[in-house]
C-alpha cells in the first residue's frame, strides 16, 4: 500500500471523490464503498462512514439484525421496496441484544428518511436514548420522535408533532400532520407542538401547521428565522385575534408561505399586526376568501413594511367548499400592490371572483414594476368583458423588458392595432390570454399581430379552446419564419 494512503486526510479526499461517482446499471456508489470497506482495516472506517451517511427507511439498519435479515432482503440481496408494514406485521420487537445489532452503524448516519408509521419493533430502545448522535437531517412520519432527535440535529422533517425537547440546535424543522388525522387528538398535539417550538431558538426554516398567537410572538424573537411555511394542520386550527398578534417584527424573515388553508382570512391578523422588513416572498393557498377579507388582506400586505424588499407574491384561491354561496365579486388587488417596486413575480389565481384590470391600471403597474418577470392574473370573469385591449397590452409590455411570462384577461371585441403597422417587438416567451368571446372573429389577423410583436410566442395558452384557430395560424407563421431564417443562412 502506498504510504500516502496512510494519511487520513488523503484517504478521506479519495473516498469523498468515490462518493461522487454516479451509479450505473452495473456498479453503484454503495457497492464501491462496500468494496473499499472490505479491502483492509485502514479503509474500513472512512468507507463505512460514507456508506451509512444517508439512509432511507429503517430496513438497512434492521437488516443488521440476524433474525430480520431474511425478512427484509430477497435472495439477491435487494431490499424490499414495499410498505414497511408488509413485512414487519406480526414480527416480535427487537430484544436487548438485537437492539445493539440495530444500532451498530447508527452513529454514522447523518441523514435519515423514514416514511413508515409502525415502529413497534424498536420499543425496546429507551425513548430518551440518543441513538443517532451525528444525525443532521431527519424525515419522519411517526410519533416516536424522541427516539430520533439528538442534540446535534440540524434539520428535522417530521410527519407528526410530538415533544420537541432537544431542539435548541435545530436549524430546519418541518412538521406535517399525517393524512386522515384531522381529529381532536391531532388538535391537542398541535397545541403541544406550539408550546415546544419556543425552544427552537436557532431555526432558519420552519414548516408546520397553524400556530397560536403566543408562538407567533416567540418566533418573532428568533433572529435566525429566514423561511416560515404554515400548512393546514387540522379542521379546527388555532384562531387568531387582534389581541393575540400585536406589533410583531420578523426582522430577517425572507419567505412567508401559507398552504392548504381553508379560510384565507385566518392569516389576516398576523399580516395586519406584523412587520416584515426583509420579506422577499409571500405565498397564500386557500380554499376560499370573501371579497371583503381579500381587500383587507391586500391592504394589510401593503402596510407590512415590505415595500422595498418583496419580490414575489402568489395568492391562489381554489374556492372549494365555500361556506355560503357567493355572487361573483369584483376585486381590485393591483392598486394595493403598486407599492412593491421590486416585484419580480405576481400570481393572482381567484376562481370565484373577478379581478378588475384596465389599460390605465396595467400601464401604471408595468411602469411601477420595471423588474417584473412573471405576471399572471387568472379569475372567473370569463363571461365579463375585460377592460384591457390589445393596444393597452402591447403599450404596457414596452415598460417591462424583462417580462417573460404573462397571463391576463383581454377584450378582443375590437382589434385596436393595425396589423401592418411597424411593431415594437418584445422578448415575451409565454403568453396566456383569457377572453369572454367564445370564438375570436379575425383569428388570422390576430395571429399576424402576435407573431410580429411577440416573435418568441408560438402559441397562446388558454383555459378553453377559443384560441385554437389563432394558434393554427401562429404555427404556420412560426414555421414560415423558421424556413426564411434557414434560407437566409
Amino acid at each position: 500500500m502506498h504510504q500516502a494512503l496512510l494519511v487520513p486526510e488523503v484517504l478521506l479526499e479519495i473516498f469523498a471523490y468515490v462518493n461522487t461517482i454516479p451509479s450505473t446499471q452495473t456498479t453503484s456508489t454503495q457497492k464501491l464503498l462496500a468494496a473499499l470497506a472490505r479491502t483492509c482495516k485502514i479503509f474500513y472506517e472512512p468507507a463505512m462512514d460514507l456508506l451509512w451517511t444517508e439512509i432511507h427507511e429503517l430496513e438497512p439498519l434492521l437488516g443488521c439484525v440476524t433474525r430480520l435479515y431474511p425478512l427484509i432482503y430477497r435472495s439477491r440481496g435487494t431490499i424490499w421496496r414495499d410498505n414497511f408494514i408488509s413485512w414487519a406485521k406480526g414480527v416480535e420487537p427487537l430484544s436487548t441484544h438485537e437492539a445493539h445489532q440495530f444500532l451498530r452503524h447508527s452513529s454514522r448516519i447523518r441523514t435519515l428518511n423514514i416514511q413508515s408509521d409502525d415502529l413497534n419493533l424498536l420499543s425496546v430502545i429507551p425513548a430518551e436514548a440518543c441513538v443517532f448522535p451525528r444525525l443532521r437531517s431527519l424525515s419522519l412520519s411517526t410519533t416516536y420522535l424522541d427516539l430520533f432527535l439528538p442534540h446535534t440535529l440540524h434539520q428535522c422533517h417530521l410527519l407528526t408533532p410530538s415533544f420537541v425537547t432537544r431542539c435548541i440546535a435545530l436549524e430546519q424543522l418541518c412538521i406535517y400532520t399525517p393524512e386522515m388525522r384531522y381529529d381532536g387528538s391531532m388538535a391537542d398535539e398541535l397545541s403541544l407542538l406550539s408550546d415546544r417550538i419556543r425552544w427552537c431558538t436557532r431555526l432558519v426554516t420552519l414548516s408546520c401547521p397553524m400556530l397560536d398567537g403566543a408562538t407567533w410572538k416567540d418566533l418573532s424573537y428568533v433572529p435566525t428565522l429566514l423561511n416560515l411555511e404554515i400548512v393546514r394542520g387540522c379542521d379546527d386550527p388555532p384562531s387568531l385575534s387582534e389581541r393575540d398578534v400585536v406589533n410583531l417584527t420578523f426582522l430577517n424573515l425572507t419567505s412567508l408561505s401559507f398552504r392548504q388553508l381553508d379560510d384565507g382570512a385566518d392569516i389576516i391578523p398576523v399580516i395586519q399586526h406584523s412587520q416584515f422588513p426583509s420579506l422577499k416572498e409571500f405565498k397564500l393557498e386557500a380554499n376560499y376568501l370573501t371579497s371583503e377579507a381579500a381587500e383587507r388582506l391586500f391592504h394589510a400586505l401593503s402596510h407590512c413594511n415590505a415595500c422595498q424588499t418583496l419580490e414575489q407574491i402568489s395568492i391562489c384561491l381554489f374556492d372549494e367548499n365555500f361556506p355560503e354561496p357567493q355572487d361573483e365579486e369584483t376585486l381590485t388587488p393591483v392598486p394595493h400592490l403598486l407599492c412593491f417596486t421590486q416585484l419580480r413575480t405576481l400570481q393572482l389565481m381567484f376562481y370565484d371572483s373577478w379581478i378588475y384590470l384596465d389599460n390605465d391600471m396595467l400601464l401604471q403597474a408595468m411602469s411601477t414594476w420595471p423588474h417584473i418577470h412573471i405576471l399572471e392574473i387568472n379569475d372567473s370573469g370569463d363571461h365579463v368583458p375585460s377592460e384591457v385591449s390589445l393596444r393597452g397590452l402591447f403599450t404596457a409590455l414596452g415598460l417591462c423588458p424583462q417580462l417573460h411570462t404573462l397571463r391576463v384577461p383581454i377584450n378582443l371585441a375590437t382589434i385596436d392595432i393595425n396589423p401592418d403597422a411597424e411593431p415594437i417587438q418584445h422578448s415575451l416567451r409565454s403568453l396566456a390570454l383569457e377572453t369572454s368571446e367564445s370564438e375570436i372573429a379575425d383569428a388570422e389577423t390576430l395571429a399576424r399581430i402576435i407573431s410580429a410583436w411577440l416573435p418568441c410566442v408560438d402559441r397562446v395558452q388558454s383555459m378553453d379552446r377559443s384560441w385554437d384557430e389563432v394558434n393554427k395560424h401562429l404555427k404556420s407563421l412560426t414555421a414560415a419564419a423558421a424556413l426564411y431564417v434557414a434560407g437566409a443562412s
